[in-house]
């Protein structure tokens, strides 16, 4: 038995780790953390956070996200968030988006200074480039949707990538572009686009098209196109490329899960919460919806399953993982709001 195995055996139940915290946080050895080191805004509403992941850190690949955990008030919250760096280059980087009432980004944005630590979950994902990299490559972005096809962008840089790629971005107005100067100064086999929605002054205005990409990219077809952006720009670029048969050249990275249409047969039973008191006839949506629905605010992110900010305990009652389709019966466990779907009664202690 080696000496840190033996270590955490005299140090059962926490660990080898809840000690070194104690000393450093960023002490850990089995435990992703990362130290702020450096902090910009490049628009008025995005921070960019300049980081050095603890020594488990293996790297990630371009277009990946990874969890993000800040301490609020003595609450851990969790967020999915896009390095925006290069793959190639050491340390972090995350741009992240002040939302209204976004209580993570609020405080990142307001209150982030070098020296904060912060929680890191592995990289995830599957929006990434693949290997080797396409002779043309359109990149679609809108909003804070630029952050995983950014660090596409950097990552292809730091390769000398000689191939033909084109970056299009939307935002309202040019004020809203982060990082323009960076973006400005691209070499010649790299294009970059930007449409402004809401302004003067862009080199496309108004909201995509056809023609806004026959005039960006006129050899998208060709191309693999990688796209993230609010749900409104993903759809009508993907009803575009369906029209054309180019579905399969077409790569997304999603902000939030598809609808989901409610079954009748779900539709049965009571939810209630035990907390609030609160308790409203099952409507079949997942328990997310529901619980807003009864006038509660629990904490979320990602709406999605991935954050995992969500989790509750289910005191009683059946659920469906809409994601996996697993039905689970068991009490007093955890589970995720919003992709949980109540089947008949059921309690939960929020």
């Amino acid at each position: 038995m080696g000496r840190l195995a033996i270590a955490e055996a005299l140090l059962t139940p926490h660990g080898v780790d809840r000690y070194l915290e104690l000393i450093d946080p960023m002490l850990v050895r089995r435990e992703l953390r990362g130290v702020v080191t450096g902090v910009r805004r490049p628009t008025a509403d995005t921070v960019s956070l300049t980081m050095r992941p603890s020594r488990a850190w293996r790297g990630f690949r371009a277009g990946q996200y990874v969890r993000v955990s800040v301490e609020i008030d003595g609450v851990w919250r969790t967020r999915c968030y896009s390095p925006t760096g290069s793959a190639h280059r050491a340390g972090l980087e995350l741009m992240i988006k002040a939302i209204p009432r976004g209580l993570v980004s609020g405080y990142l944005h307001a209150r982030a200074e070098p020296g904060l630590v912060l929680g890191l979950s592995e990289p995830d994902g599957r929006f990434i480039l693949p290997t080797p990299r396409p002779d043309r490559i359109l990149l679609v972005s809108g909003g804070s949707g630029i952050t995983p096809v950014l660090s596409m962008l950097r990552t292809l840089a730091d390769e000398d990538h000689q191939g033909e790629v084109v970056f299009l971005h939307y935002a309202n107005t040019g004020g809203d572009v982060p990082h323009r100067d960076e973006l400005a100064g691209q070499p010649r086999n790299v294009r970059v686009v930007l449409g402004y929605t809401h302004a003067e002054g862009g080199d496309l205005r108004g909201f995509f098209s056809a023609e806004h990409l026959e005039r960006a990219a006129p050899w998208y077809r060709d191309a693999e196109t990688y796209l993230c952006g609010p749900e409104p720009l993903m759809k009508v670029v993907r009803e575009l490329y369906a029209a054309e048969g180019l579905s399969e050249r077409l790569h997304t990275e999603e902000f939030t899960a598809p609808p989901l249409r409610p079954s009748a047969a779900d539709a049965n039973g009571r939810v209630r919460f035990a907390r609030s008191g609160r308790e409203i006839g099952n409507s079949g949506r997942p328990l997310l919806e529901q619980a807003e629905a009864a006038g509660l605010k629990p904490e979320h992110g990602c709406r999605r399953g991935i954050c995992l900010s969500c989790t509750q305990v289910k005191a009683r009652g059946s659920v469906r993982n809409v994601t996996s389709g697993e039905v689970s019966h068991e009490d007093n466990e955890e589970i995720q709001l919003c992709i949980s779907v109540p089947l008949g009664d059921i309690e939960l202690n929020c």
